[in-house]
C-alpha cells in the first residue's frame, strides 16, 4: 500500500560531471577468483569513476567478483548487477575505476512507495452525470470537478494555448495505460519502456500496468495531459504528448536501477520533462555515508544530471510525512522498507530521498482546495522550489461548488477515472505548467524554464499560524518571507503566465 509520509534532444558533447579516468577495472590481489554465490540474488549498482572503457573493464572485474552484468550505462558510468556473493559490494568497491557501489534492496522479495495518499476513489456514474450537465461548451465533461485547473489558472491558460505536440513528459512511475480515450491522443509510444529490471523493455504495452498493479502512473499521467476532446477530464497541459516509463515493479517498489533506467531512456529519447511522484526504495531517506545507499544517491544523481544535460526539467513530489526537509533532523521510522524498518534518525542535509532532494530537480509541496499546504505534505525552506495543487481531505480544504471532493481528479486504467491526493498529483501540475512554458519557448534550457517556472509562481505568504485541523495547536511551522518560504517555495504555479510570457 501507498506510504502515508512521503527536450528536445541536444546536441552537445556531455561530461556528465564525471571525473573521466584512464583507469583500468581490475580486483585486488587474491580476489581474482570467482566469488561464491551462497546468498541471496540482491541487485547493485557499481558506479565507475572512468569513461566507457572503464566501465567495459569494470564490468569484467563485476563478473570475477561473482556479479552479472543487467546493463551498464557508460554515459553516465553506471553498472547494474546481480549478485548472490554476500561480499559482492564490499569486494567491488576494491576494484580500480570503481566510486561506489551498494545493494539496492535489503531483500530478494520483492510496500509501495508512490507519494499518493491511500486508495484512490472512483467516480459514480451518477457523479459523471452530474458533473457533465454543469459542464460549460469549453469544458470537458467532468472538468466542473476539477478545481485545481483555476487554483492555477489552467483554465484560462487554455483558451491561449493547450501546448506544443512537440513538448513531451515522461511519466516515471507505475506504467501509463495509452488504451485511456483520454489518454490516447497524446501518448508518445517512442519515448515510453518499461525499465523495472534496470534495462529498457521496449515490447508494446510493456509501459502499461498489468491488471491489480497500481493505477497511479495513469493518475498522474491525466493530470499533466488528458487531451481535451470532449472526452472525460482535461490535463494541465492538454496538447503536449506525454510517455509512460514504468519503473514500480509489481509489488509497488521502485528501485534505483528501474530508476537510473527511467532517467537515463527519457534522456536518450528526447523527453523535455519528467515527473517523479515517487520515492527510490528500500530507503525513504539515503544517507550519502553510508556506502550501500551513498551508491544510490550517486547513481541516480548521475541519471538526473544526464537527463538535465540532455535538455529535461525533473520534476519531482515532496512526500507526504507532513516533515520538515529543512530540520536538522528526521526521525525515519520507515526503512528500509522491503525487510523490517528500523527507527532512525537522519540529517536531510546528508540523508536525501531521492531523485526529490537532488540538486537540480523541482521539488513539489502540495496544497488543498482552500489553496493552503495540505496536510499531510512535506515541507522545507530552501528545499520546496514550488507548490500545486495536490488535493486534502474535504473536511479540512473544502472546494467551492460544483466540485465536491477536496482530492485531484483523473485518469485511471481502464477507461476510468476517480480521485486521488498527495504531494504525488502536486507534481504533475508543475510539469504541465513545465510542459506550458517550454511550448512557449521551445529553446530554452532547463535552467531558463526552471527560472521562468519560479518568476511566474504567485508568491503566497506563510499562514500564521498553520492549525489546519483546527484544534487550536499549530501542525507546522512555515519559515521565509512570501517571495519565497517552507511551504510555498517561490509560490503556487500559474500556467495562465506559462502562456503569456
Amino acid at each position: 500500500m501507498a506510504h502515508l509520509g512521503s527536450g528536445r534532444t541536444r546536441a552537445l558533447t556531455l561530461s556528465v560531471g564525471l571525473a573521466l579516468t584512464a583507469s583500468l577495472g581490475f580486483l585486488p590481489t587474491g580476489v581474482a577468483s570467482a566469488a561464491p554465490a551462497d546468498g541471496p540474488e540482491l541487485s547493485y549498482v557499481v558506479n565507475t569513476q572512468g569513461g566507457p572503457g572503464t566501465v567495459k573493464q569494470v564490468s569484467k572485474a563485476v563478473e570475477r567478483a561473482g556479479g552479472t552484468v543487467v546493463i551498464a550505462y557508460d554515459r553516465i558510468g553506471v553498472v547494474v548487477v546481480h549478485s548472490k556473493n554476500p561480499d559482492f559490494a564490499k569486494t567491488v568497491r576494491r576494484v580500480r575505476g570503481v566510486q561506489s557501489a551498494g545493494a539496492t534492496r535489503t531483500n530478494p522479495i520483492v510496500p509501495q512507495a508512490t507519494k499518493d495518499i491511500g486508495v484512490d476513489q472512483p467516480l459514480t456514474a451518477a457523479q459523471e452525470k452530474d458533473a457533465a450537465a454543469r459542464a460549460t461548451a469549453d469544458q470537458d465533461p467532468m472538468e466542473p470537478l476539477q478545481w485545481d485547473l483555476p487554483a492555477i489558472k489552467a483554465d484560462q491558460a487554455h483558451r491561449r494555448s493547450l501546448g506544443s505536440p512537440k513538448v513531451t513528459v515522461a511519466v516515471i512511475d507505475t506504467g501509463v495505460d495509452d488504451t485511456h480515450p483520454d489518454l490516447a491522443p497524446n501518448f508518445d509510444r517512442a519515448a515510453s519502456a518499461n525499465c523495472v529490471s534496470g534495462a529498457p523493455d521496449t515490447t508494446e504495452g510493456a509501459w502499461r500496468p498489468k491488471p491489480g498493479e497500481s493505477d497511479h502512473g495513469t493518475h498522474v499521467a491525466g493530470t499533466i495531459a488528458a487531451a481535451k476532446n470532449g472526452v472525460g477530464v482535461t490535463g494541465v497541459a492538454p496538447g503536449v504528448k506525454v510517455s509512460g516509463i514504468k519503473v514500480g515493479n509489481p509489488d509497488g517498489f521502485f528501485y534505483t536501477e528501474a530508476v537510473v533506467c527511467g532517467f537515463v531512456w527519457a534522456a536518450d529519447h528526447g523527453v523535455d520533462v519528467t515527473n517523479n511522484s515517487y520515492y527510490t526504495d528500500p530507503w525513504m531517506y539515503n544517507c550519502k555515508n553510508d556506502p550501500d545507499q551513498g551508491a544510490l544517491v550517486e547513481a541516480v544523481y548521475r541519471a538526473t544530471r544526464y537527463a538535465e544535460l540532455r535538455g529535461a526539467v525533473n520534476v519531482a513530489a515532496a512526500g507526504n510525512s507532513a516533515e520538515d526537509l529543512a530540520a536538522d533532523s528526521i526521525e525515519d521510522t520507515t526503512s528500509p522498507n522491503d525487510t523490517t524498518p528500523g527507527g532512525r534518525t537522519v540529517d536531510p542535509r546528508q540523508c536525501l530521498d531521492i531523485p526529490t532532494m537532488l540538486p537540480g530537480v523541482v521539488t513539489v509541496s502540495a496544497t488543498g482546495a482552500k489553496g493552503l499546504k495540505a496536510s499531510y505534505s512535506n515541507y522545507g525552506n530552501g528545499v520546496i522550489d514550488v507548490a500545486a495543487p495536490g488535493g486534502d481531505s474535504t473536511v479540512y480544504q473544502t472546494p467551492e461548488p460544483p466540485a465536491t471532493s477536496g482530492l485531484i481528479l483523473s485518469t485511471l486504467p481502464g477507461g476510468k477515472y476517480g480521485y486521488k491526493a498527495g504531494t504525488s498529483m502536486a507534481s504533475p501540475h508543475v510539469a504541465g505548467v513545465v510542459a506550458l512554458i517550454e511550448s512557449k519557448h521551445p529553446y530554452a534550457t532547463p535552467a531558463a524554464v526552471k527560472a521562468l517556472l519560479a518568476l511566474e509562481a504567485d508568491a503566497k505568504a506563510c499562514d500564521a499560524p498553520y492549525d489546519i485541523d483546527g484544534d487550536g495547536t499549530a501542525d507546522a511551522v512555515c519559515e521565509g518571507g512570501k517571495k519565497r518560504n517552507g511551504f510555498y517555495g517561490a509560490g503556487v504555479v500559474d500556467a495562465l503566465d506559462a502562456v503569456r510570457w
